[in-house]
């Protein structure tokens, strides 16, 4: 038997944070968000005037770092439990919310450490104290949907995905509004985040019927969009904020493969943002993956309306397909390319190959990889060469 579990409500489309009226009958919101994008942009401000409205007293717990730390997100459960609020709501990109989310699980369980967490799927019961409620304000990470909450070790600066079904929002807002207002790096990064999650979603061992149609779909939707997205159609803009949504729904069910255990690792070791790292890594793992399902890249290929009469055609044109887009959206195709020095590769190459591999994205990978295998395709990736193994 398969599960499928996404938010109870999800409301989307243009000025759908109005819908937050629903929360009328709470008392007090916790908000958690990021930098000043969230201000300049006037979200914060007027999610402050709806929780207002509908009778809400509210607190902001602000400035989540790009990485968020489990020591942020103790602060966060800390001034939580000062605060006692009975709804809490995320604003911003993966990084709010994902630190939301982990303050939510240490303020229903103060008790718990990182090392409790970290396992997949053993988090204890929540929503004794509060419900959550995530509004997605980047068009990426899908995390207003999912399970899962990428959060950074404070002593190894290594990245860990918290996955557990309890922490799927109550409610997620995908406002279409909001992204009007992205920096260009912004969409492509978050962009590519997307097209990585629909794809490694298709292909990850636990994907289902259900899981199936909204990868096709999303990718699809991420594909034809994003170039016109980043060169500013408002169109296009909204259809990858609806369509990242769609890719959250997927992998929070499917899960996801090696590009996501890679990145999980090596963005702070090499600074390079999480989006960029996926789209860099994305043609060569499906290169490296192609050999054990090589059918299922043909159906993404087919869905996109990529040419191709054999399997073998339909994925070499996704992989160039792929890589178009890097470039069309100016996102470099190698680690080398995108400035990571060659002495820095070459001394943590083995650690992050290792690190990978304990990461929980590696066993829903279609193809098993163990360390020699991880260790080539981050060479690969770094080095922009095509992988024939």
């Amino acid at each position: 038997m398969a599960r499928f579990t996404i938010p109870r409500d999800v409301y989307y489309g243009p000025s759908a944070m109005d819908e937050l009226k629903v929360l009328k009958g709470h008392k007090k919101a916790f908000i958690v968000t990021g930098t000043n994008f969230q201000k300049d942009n006037g979200s914060l401000e007027k999610l402050e005037g709806i929780l207002h409205e509908a009778g809400l007293e509210t607190t902001v717990f602000d400035k989540i770092e790009s990485n968020p730390r489990f020591s942020t997100c103790r602060r966060g459960s800390e001034a939580m439990l000062e605060f006692e609020p009975d709804v809490i709501v995320a604003l911003g990109g993966g990084s709010p919310v994902d630190a939301a989310k982990c303050m939510w699980i240490l303020y229903e369980n103060p008790e718990l450490t990182f090392d409790d967490v970290k396992p997949p799927y053993s988090l204890p019961k929540l929503r004794e104290k509060a419900i959550f409620v995530a509004i997605g304000t980047t068009s990426g990470t899908g995390t207003e949907v999912t399970s899962f909450s990428v959060i950074t070790e404070d002593e190894t600066l290594i990245k860990y995905p918290i996955a557990d079904f309890e922490i799927t929002p109550d409610i997620a807002i995908v406002d279409t509004d909001i992204p009007m207002s992205m920096p260009k790096a912004l969409i492509a990064d978050s962009g590519m985040d997307s097209m990585t999650h629909s794809i490694e979603a298709y292909v990850a061992t636990l994907h289902t019927d259900l899981t199936d149609c909204l990868a096709l779909k999303s990718a699809q939707m991420v594909y034809d969009n994003l170039v016109d997205s980043y060169n500013g159609s408002e169109t296009a803009r909204r259809a990858v904020h609806v369509g990242q949504d769609l890719a959250g729904m997927a992998f929070s069910n499917a899960l996801l493969g090696i590009v996501h255990s890679l990145a999980h690792k090596v963005g702070v070791t090499y600074d390079v943002t999480h989006g960029r790292c996926n789209a860099i890594m994305l043609p060569y793992v499906i290169e490296y993956n192609s050999a054990v399902c090589m059918d299922r890249f043909a159906d993404i290929a087919k869905e996109l309306g990529l040419p191709g009469a054999t399997d073998k055609q339909l994925t070499n044109n996704l992989v160039q397909a792929i890589k178009d887009l890097n470039t069309a959206v100016d996102i470099p195709l190698s680690y080398k390319d995108a400035g990571v020095d060659e002495e820095l590769f070459k001394s943590t190459v083995d650690k992050l190959a290792e690190a990978a591999c304990g990461d929980p994205c590696t066993l829903f990978n279609p193809r098993k990889t163990e360390f020699e295998d991880m260790k080539k395709v981050l060479t690969y990736c770094y080095y922009g060469q095509d992988i024939n193994f």
